[in-house]
């Protein structure tokens, strides 16, 4: 069999696998070991215990643990709905009310949470009802949480960008910082639409009063200073220079425990319930690594990666056009893998050749991102479409039809990445003693 076939053979098996509905994991490792079976037969296993060590054997993906469970401290606490209902007082005055509040919520939970799933998932429950009671717009209620929720990979702390920080070897705090400057555009532009949509719509967006005494806004401050200190404490310490972001994680779950017994509901019962929760998310995100490393030495070993690297490179694209390429393949890929399957596949295929372009791995790192956030609400697999589905009653066709503006905004800010990179740069070159 030549190994333009084995290839071909591995690739139909890892779409077939899919198809059928096999967990991501499963469905990479599967093909990676056939094909280093169709190469070397069982020799080619041998490097597989060196794998599994090396995969493992990371520093920095401690820190996916660490910001879990910090993640699930507070969601247990029930210290999301604070944040929330703070939000709502103080935000309720702009076009678009409540809406507002969405994104604005679902950005302040995501610089906690480092997740799209668990920031979807979490201001969703607390606004989804408030929303159908006061009559909202279906659409553009569930639209603001399942695009606000995306926030939550391009954001830091992000797990993503701790992933792909992990293959490509680049600086996870300055990735962080990357994130920082588009995740806030992002959430303006999210906003910006909200409003200029209520103000043509109004029907879908009740007008509402703002605060109507000092001290309902001071209680509203109460509620939202304790998180804005908690990722002051997290992300400022990275800032500062002063952590690692494993450190900050660590630094994080300090912080959240004592945020939530000071402001929340906590107790034994809830920090076992945080545990378990994290041990379950930790175990899923930790499988997924290992199945890429095995994939990434399967692809190594049989030399598809430079194979990959010279034909790529002898097409002769320009940068624009090899974006152009890379843009097809991950909104193709967004709407048939998951988020951090779509870094683990492609990253150790695509990062040779972005050296080849004399790419910056910390832009690309935001660019990936912001295509894997594009994939987390694009159908049929898009996880947070059904994240919104589930916790309401209302159809997912109407989630669906809710994110459509949401995901335009997104090919712009795109756009503004590519052409203006400064964006996504101008922070991390400001401080060049980050870890």
């Amino acid at each position: 069999m030549t190994p333009g076939v084995e290839l071909f053979v591995v690739l139909a098996v890892f779409i077939g696998l899919l198809c059928a509905g096999m967990t991501i994991p499963f469905a990479i490792l599967v093909p990676s070991i056939l094909y280093l079976l169709l190469q070397s037969g069982m020799a080619g296993l041998k490097g597989l215990g060196l794998v599994s060590w090396g995969s493992m054997n990371s520093f920095t993906l401690s820190a996916i643990p660490l910001f879990i469970l910090m993640s699930e401290i507070l969601q247990e606490s029930r210290l999301s709905q604070r944040v929330y209902r703070g939000l709502s007082v103080l935000l309720t005055w702009l076009p678009g009310g409540l809406l507002q509040t969405n994104i604005a919520g679902c950005a302040i939970f995501a610089s906690i949470s480092g997740s799209s799933v668990a920031t979807a998932a979490s201001i969703g429950r607390v606004a989804l009802p408030e929303l159908m009671r006061r009559e909202y717009g279906p659409r553009i209620s569930a639209g603001s949480l399942a695009a606000g929720g995306t926030l939550g990979i391009l954001l830091p702390p992000s797990i993503a960008m701790i992933v792909y920080g992990t293959f490509t070897e680049t600086s996870v705090a300055k990735l962080f910082m990357a994130g920082v400057m588009p995740g806030l555009l992002l959430a303006a532009m999210f906003m910006a639409y909200i409003a200029l949509h209520s103000w043509q719509r109004p029907h879908t967006a009740p007008k509402m009063a703002g605060p109507k005494s000092v001290r309902e806004v001071a209680l509203a401050c109460v509620d939202v200073v304790p998180f804005v200190v908690l990722i002051g404490g997290t992300i400022g310490s990275i800032y500062t220079g002063l952590v690692t972001p494993t450190e900050a994680a660590a630094v994080g779950c300090l912080l959240s425990v004592l945020l939530a017994w000071c402001c929340g509901d906590f107790n034994f019962a809830i920090l076992n319930r945080a545990l378990q929760a994290t041990v379950r998310v930790c175990g899923n995100i930790l499988f997924i690594v290992y199945a890429a490393y095995a994939f990434s030495y399967a692809i190594s070993y049989a030399g598809v990666g430079e194979q990959i690297t010279q034909f790529l490179v002898g097409l002769k694209l320009s940068q624009l056009e090899f974006f152009v390429a890379l843009f097809v393949l991950y909104t193709v890929l967004g709407c048939l893998v998951e988020s951090l399957g779509m870094i683990v596949v492609t990253v150790p295929l695509l990062y040779p050749v972005l050296v080849q372009y004399g790419i910056d791995p910390i832009w690309f790192g935001v660019i990936l991102v912001l295509f894997i956030e594009m994939g987390q609400i694009s159908p049929p697999i898009g996880i947070n479409l059904f994240v919104i589905q589930s916790i309401w009653s209302g159809k997912l066709s109407d989630v669906v039809m809710g994110t459509i503006p949401f995901h335009l905004i997104m090919f712009i800010l795109l756009a503004l990445l590519v052409f203006f990179p400064e964006i996504a740069m101008w922070l991390p070159s400001r401080v060049a003693a980050l870890p």
